[in-house]
């Protein structure tokens, strides 16, 4: 047996990070995830059988992102399995959630175009009553993960394998266009952080430099057969990219066109009715 101050201590002393921050973050969600222990339990020095953990410190030393060494990552107040082939759930995403559910839309039929891990379109099914939700992504490992975490919380989501940009989805028209594309640029991975490139899956995450706005043409080309009459799109965007967005949803006949800030105060999220 061992003092869980002491485990704690020790698991920080074995991180090899820069960030002390970090360093904090990361040994506690260690010993909630293999001790179960809070913060309150870790101060007061409860007797606990030592694990080895050797190997998990070892992949976090290496930079590999906490959530896929965990086997889950939190969005909107669940736990969502993630591994390298779907991207780790971002607040941003989360506040895209928040938008779609704060219009308050009743009973609508959802389109989730690249869903990764499902955590847009599982949160939605679950958020939002009534809701009938289908989800698509080009990877067919990504829909594993989708499909593990929508049995595992029990929402009713439809998903299919299909590339958004080339083939044609069933004419099923939907209320809601639901989406956090690829919208980093090629260009910005030399920006970027190791524990993102070398591990976070790329198709996912790129663009070209020279079509920024791929995925969202390709929505707004697409609308007028699958987007309901009065329909709405919501879309993740690139902060350098918000306004681009925008005047491109305008000019392709979209009302009520409007971008939305992040915590940072950066466009992030774009809304507009069909």
């Amino acid at each position: 047996m061992t003092n869980s101050k002491t485990l704690f201590n020790e698991l920080q002393s074995k991180l090899n990070l820069d960030d002390g921050d970090e360093v904090h973050a990361m040994a506690l969600a260690l010993m909630e995830k293999f001790y179960g222990l809070t913060w309150t339990d870790i101060v007061g020095e409860k007797q606990i059988g030592p694990q080895d953990l050797s190997l998990v410190l070892d992949r976090l030393n290496r930079h590999e992102p906490m959530q896929y060494v965990l086997g889950e990552a939190d969005f909107y107040g669940r736990k969502f399995s993630v591994n390298p082939s779907v991207l780790i759930p971002r607040p941003e995403t989360e506040l895209l959630v928040r938008e779609v559910v704060k219009a308050g839309i009743k009973a609508p039929r959802i389109l989730d175009v690249g869903t990764g891990s499902g955590c847009i379109a599982v949160t939605l099914a679950l958020e939002i009553p009534n809701a009938t939700v289908l989800a698509v992504d080009i990877s067919q490992r990504a829909l594993d993960t989708a499909e593990a975490n929508s049995k595992k919380w029990q929402s009713k989501v439809r998903f299919l394998l299909a590339n958004f940009l080339t083939d044609n989805l069933p004419p099923e028209p939907v209320d809601l266009i639901v989406s956090n594309p690829p919208y980093v640029l090629e260009g910005e991975k030399a920006l970027m952080k190791s524990n993102v490139l070398d591990y976070e899956p790329h198709q996912a995450l790129f663009v070209r430099d020279d079509d920024p706005l791929l995925f969202y043409k390709a929505i707004a080309a697409q609308r007028g057969r699958l987007l309901a009459p009065n329909g709405r799109v919501f879309v993740e965007t690139n902060e350098k990219f918000g306004n681009e967005v925008v005047k491109l949803f305008r000019a392709a006949s979209f009302r009520d066109v409007t971008a939305i800030r992040d915590l940072d105060g950066k466009d992030r999220i774009v809304v507009a009715r069909g």
